[in-house]
C-alpha cells in the first residue's frame, strides 16, 4: 500500500470508530472520499448521479457541492437523503430508464439485501454505456462484516446476534439472514468480471 493509501485507510478507520457518536463526521468524512475517488474517473460537474440506497444527506450534500445533478433512491421513504427530490423505490427495480444515468452509486447496500447480484445488474442496467457504476459494500469476512456484531460474527452470525442480545438487552439491527447478508469482495469481483460490458476501472478497501 503507498503512503497516500494508508494515510487514507487511517483516515477513513479513526471516523468509523465514531459513527455512532458522531455520525455527521464519518458519513461526511465517508462521503468527501467516495467523491474524490470519482473524479480520479471522471468530473461530477453536470452529471447525473443517482445514488441507490441513499440514507445520510451528506453524500447528497457532497455531491451537489461538485455541481452534480444528485439523485437519492432508498426503500424507505423518510431517510433524509430523499427530502428533497428522493425517489422511494426497490434498488432490484429502479424507476429509471436503462443507459440514463452518468453515474449509478451505491455505499453499504448490497449487504443489505437478499440478492445482491440482481441489485447490482439493476445498478448497471441504468448506467449510461459510457458511465460508471460505484459499488461500495462491507465485506462479510472484514472484522466489520458483522457491523454492530462485530468481530463475533466470525464464529457464527447466530452466535453473534445472541451474544448481542444478551449484552445490550436487544437484538442488533443488523441481523445475519435478515437484514444483513455475507456479500465478499470476491463475489463482487467475480460479478464485475463475468458481466458482460462491465470494465473495472478501479478496486479499493475502505479501511
Amino acid at each position: 500500500m503507498s503512503p497516500d493509501g494508508l494515510r487514507r485507510s487511517v483516515r477513513l478507520f479513526r471516523a468509523f470508530l465514531v459513527e455512532q457518536t458522531e455520525p455527521d463526521h464519518f458519513y461526511g468524512t465517508l462521503a468527501r472520499d467516495s467523491a474524490d475517488l470519482v473524479e480520479q474517473q471522471m468530473s461530477l460537474r453536470g452529471k447525473l448521479v443517482v445514488d441507490v440506497g441513499a440514507g445520510p444527506m451528506e453524500f447528497a450534500q457532497e455531491f451537489r457541492r461538485r455541481g452534480a445533478r444528485y439523485v437519492a433512491v432508498d426503500l424507505d421513504p423518510d431517510v433524509p437523503a430523499l427530502a428533497d427530490g428522493g425517489v422511494a423505490a426497490d434498488a432490484a427495480a429502479l424507476p429509471f430508464a436503462s443507459g440514463s444515468a452518468d453515474l449509478v452509486f451505491s455505499s453499504n447496500l448490497l449487504e443489505h439485501v437478499r440478492s445482491p447480484q440482481v441489485v447490482a445488474d439493476e445498478l448497471l442496467r441504468i448506467a449510461r454505456p459510457d458511465g460508471l457504476v460505484f459499488l461500495s459494500y462491507t465485506n462479510w469476512w472484514s472484522p466489520w462484516g458483522g457491523h454492530e456484531t462485530s468481530p463475533w460474527h466470525w464464529l457464527g452470525g447466530r452466535r453473534a446476534i445472541a451474544r448481542y442480545t444478551r449484552k445490550h438487552g436487544h437484538p442488533p439491527k443488523n441481523r445475519v439472514g435478515e437484514t444483513l447478508f455475507k456479500v465478499s469482495v470476491a463475489w463482487g469481483m467475480r460479478w464485475a468480471h463475468r458481466t458482460p460490458g462491465v470494465r473495472v476501472v478501479s478496486a479499493r478497501p475502505r479501511y
